[in-house]
């Protein structure tokens, strides 16, 4: 998903320092690493060479999904899905997330020097307006019982399906209030099926525009009344107040219909 064989491709900054450090790595410090890609198309595919394009961004994107040249470096793609409703963070206006798992950050790297992957690249060059690429590490994360989908009142259905609630965050040194706000905030996701699928520390960010970001978490629900009671409960909409508003100096919380959802696996 993610290209680094280009000093600042069309859609985003590359962080060469993070690249010189990941590429640096002994063998010894290397191991797997997650990258978590934020992605914004263009309405109409620009391949910027004066060809006429009749395709969507995000189809030019899918043209690029280099598949083959992930599973020849033992990489996966274990989280995919578009972008339902973005709840919070102004601009842009995402369109996709997805996170592939790399053996190494090296393999990462040296994955953009390979032919059969640059020759998809022009896809999504023609496809991207712009995009956020993190290196991510899990971290822990709080044990919760899962709730049997069947037996909580707001079961997923045809007409109301399996959500991903994916949270970006910026946080300022209060992180101990983000802490107690995930307490919370779980107490009441809890009853409503909540699945915490991964919550990652981000390394550094490879690909955006310069901001810093800390953390990245995958928590799944069994349905939109499942996560709306959640996002209704009042002692949530406390602590929010309370805590996760004065900890957190950037953000972006977005619904996402999961097309593939291994991140549990993942890890």
């Amino acid at each position: 998903m993610s290209q680094v064989g280009a000093v600042n491709p069309r859609y985003a900054t590359l962080n060469t320092d993070y690249a010189a450090e990941m590429f640096s790595m002994s063998d010894e410090e290397d191991g797997p690493i997650w990258m978590v890609n934020l992605m914004k198309y263009r309405e109409i595919a620009d391949y910027g060479d004066g060809r006429e394009s009749n395709i969507s961004g995000q189809e030019a994107d899918d043209l690029y999904a280099p598949m083959a040249v992930l599973a020849d470096i033992g990489a996966e793609i274990v989280f995919a899905g578009n972008v339902e409703t973005q709840l919070l963070g102004d601009s842009p206006k995402w369109d996709r997330i997805a996170v592939v798992k790399y053996p190494t950050r090296r393999s990462f790297l040296k994955m953009s020097s390979r032919k059969d992957f640059q020759e998809k690249h022009v896809h999504k060059e023609a496809g991207m307006q712009t995009t956020i690429v993190m290196g991510c590490t899990p971290m822990d994360t709080p044990v919760y019982s899962k709730k049997d989908w069947t037996e909580i009142a707001n079961s997923p259905s045809e007409s109301d399906g399996v959500i991903t609630v994916v949270h970006v965050l910026q946080l300022n040194e209060q992180i101990e209030k983000m802490n107690n706000y995930s307490l919370i905030a779980g107490e009441r996701a809890i009853p409503n099926g909540v699945r915490v699928d991964g919550w990652f520390q981000v390394e550094n960010t490879i690909l955006g525009d310069g901001r810093k970001w800390d953390q990245v978490r995958f928590n799944t629900f069994p349905s939109r009344r499942a996560f709306k009671e959640v996002l209704n409960d009042p002692a949530r909409i406390e602590a929010q107040k309370k805590y996760r508003e004065s900890a957190i100096s950037d953000t972006y919380t977005m619904i996402v219909t999961p097309l593939i959802n291994k991140v549990s696996d993942s890890i």
